[in-house]
């Protein structure tokens, strides 16, 4: 297995400053976020879902990606993922996405799922869902790029359960599983090496962070109400040792992508370089030498 970093993590860094530091942590590729920054949030401070500098502009065009492009290529490392935020159904933005990835050399996408709010029956979302992966599973052979479904809270891929359920039958060449621990603390914790067997050979790519619950209150009835919220790798629900471990008795050799929305550091630089120490260091030690 080796390390990675999905950008929406490091905001205040521009691209050419999160490949060098990428690359002084020991990390060996880069999912770039993807999506329009909107013009009111360039004055603000840097942050992970807005005024984020790490993030590829689709407006920006090939000029755009070429900068992204020398920025991974001058520290030696690989461009994983060209990660969007999709919305499923939506095949035209979808391809833009997949030609934006076959420029710079990547091998996976994230896919749109559709969200769960109670507003729409389960069933006409599976539908919807499933309809637009068939469709985008046909543009993923076009463009030799895999279409992943991140398993994630609040959408009906909660679960490995419910994302394998969603791409059963697809070919797995070209749609996989994005399968996110830390997302399963919020919803649709199962255990983790079952959920890896279960998503078998959909088992794609695997996000690192953790997260954990808190008494917030209580309820009109009396009752205890319960929040979650992001932690430090080390401090959250999720046993990561126990996770590698699964991933290395299973057979995955993929990436392990930092994701960390914890706020534990302030600096990107000393992010990477615990979670290179941390989740490296696991890896070494549970990985059998090769």
């Amino acid at each position: 297995m080796k390390l990675s970093i999905f950008t929406v993590a490091s905001p205040e860094l521009d691209p050419e400053r999160l490949a060098e530091t990428a690359k002084q942590a020991g990390l060996h590729a880069i999912e770039w976020r993807y999506t329009e920054v909107p013009a009111d949030v360039a004055d603000q401070a840097p942050s992970f879902w807005g005024n984020n500098l790490c993030t590829i502009s689709p407006s920006g065009g090939e000029a755009e990606l070429e900068r992204f492009k020398r920025a991974t290529e001058a520290h030696g490392l690989t461009t994983l993922s060209v990660t969007p935020y999709l919305r499923a159904g939506d095949l035209e933005a979808t391809e833009q996405v997949l030609k934006a990835a076959q420029y710079l050399g990547a091998s996976v996408i994230r896919l749109g799922v559709p969200g769960y709010d109670r507003s729409k029956p389960f069933e006409q979302l599976f539908k919807q869902g499933r309809e637009y992966l068939e469709a985008a599973e046909k543009l993923c052979v076009q463009y030799g790029v895999k279409g992943l479904v991140e398993t994630h809270h609040v959408t009906i891929a909660a679960s490995a359960s419910a994302a394998r359920r969603l791409v059963d039958g697809l070919n797995p060449n070209a749609i996989g599983v994005l399968y996110d621990p830390g997302n399963l603390v919020h919803e649709g914790f199962e255990n983790y090496r079952m959920g890896m067997e279960i998503l078998g050979p959909y088992l794609a790519h695997v996000h690192v962070k953790n997260a954990g619950w808190y008494p917030n209150g209580e309820a009109e009835d009396g009752s205890a109400t319960w929040a979650s919220d992001w932690k430090g790798l080390k401090v959250g629900s999720v046993p990561w040792r126990q996770v590698i471990a699964d991933l290395v008795a299973v057979g995955y050799d993929g990436y392990l992508g930092v994701e960390d929305f914890s706020r534990q550091f302030t600096e990107t630089a000393d992010m990477l370089n615990h979670f290179a120490d941390y989740i490296g260091g696991l890896l070494k030690e549970l990985q059998p030498h090769v």
